[in-house]
């Protein structure tokens, strides 16, 4: 397939790119010094190049940073899906829009399905949210997914690494739960449902076995102790009280991956993916 992948230095962008490429997919990676999603005129000169799919990595991630930055978030997250959404319909060229578990609001006590009700918490979470009705009116295709990590970074993982060489003790929440997910694996998946002829609106996309940013953290710093010698002893467990920050979290943003497993795309753990980030981040 001729794939365009916006955000393409992104860590999900870089991953398709990578995956998309070794499966034999012609893929064009763009970011924003070639393709700014909020430019109109910008986007329907890159659709110019007939790519059969869009695959839309771009996006304003800074969660709390877009607690003022209302109007940039919105503007990449919303105003820029729509436009790609808009572009691609008129050329029949399918796009595929990743966003985000923020979208919900964290109350829920079971997995989120696709067709639960939103209610975003955070600006972050209300500009992918309207992201998402932008695109589904163009008959685009939402992959939510959540916690995501890549070898090169920037993420969570590489945080807890650069800490865990400087401190002994790592405080980090323990009442957040949800899933992390490997770009690489979410980078498959997006490939896979490229090639399916007949989708559903939305869909969820994350790896298998729920946790917590403690219990993620935990992971990260066994894996990385037994390749190496690191200044961390233990990582403590704490609220979200114990840690506030500008944008609000949901408390329980596990997504329910039934529908892309009905596919035969089924998520592994994230646990292989997150050693072999490890491996690479360490040597």
């Amino acid at each position: 397939m001729k794939i365009l992948v916006t955000g393409g230095k992104g860590q999900l962008g870089r991953a398709v790119a990578r995956r998309g490429a070794a499966a034999g997919h012609s893929i064009r990676a763009v970011d924003v010094d070639e393709l700014d999603i909020c430019d109109e005129s910008q986007v329907g000169r890159a659709l110019d190049h007939a790519p059969e799919v869009v695959i839309n990595a771009a996006a304003y991630t800074a969660v709390d940073k877009a607690e003022s930055e209302r109007d940039r978030a919105f503007a990449i997250n919303a105003t820029g899906a729509g436009n790609l959404a808009r572009a691609c319909s008129a050329r029949f060229i399918r796009l595929l829009h990743v966003s985000t578990d923020y979208v919900f609001d964290g109350t829920s006590t079971r997995p989120y399905r696709e067709d639960d009700p939103i209610a975003p918490q955070s600006v972050y979470g209300a500009s992918k949210a309207e992201g998402e009705r932008l695109v589904n009116e163009q008959r685009g295709i939402v992959v939510r997914t959540s916690w995501l990590f890549e070898q090169k970074g920037p993420s969570f993982v590489h945080t807890m690494l650069r800490l865990a060489k400087e401190r002994p003790v790592l405080r980090v929440v323990a009442d957040q739960h949800g899933c992390p997910t490997w770009a690489d694996d979410l980078a498959d998946a997006l490939l896979a449902l490229a090639g399916i002829p007949r989708l559903d609106s939305i869909y969820h996309y994350c790896n298998a076995e729920p946790t917590t940013w403690h219990g993620f953290a935990s992971t990260i710093i066994d894996i990385a102790r037994a390749r190496t010698k690191i200044a961390c002893e233990r990582v403590e467990a704490i609220t979200t009280a114990d840690y506030p920050t500008p944008a609000k979290r949901p408390a329980y943003s596990i997504l329910d991956t039934s529908r892309i497993a009905a596919l035969g795309i089924v998520p592994p753990s994230w646990r292989a993916g997150l050693a072999t980030v490890i491996a690479q981040e360490l040597g």
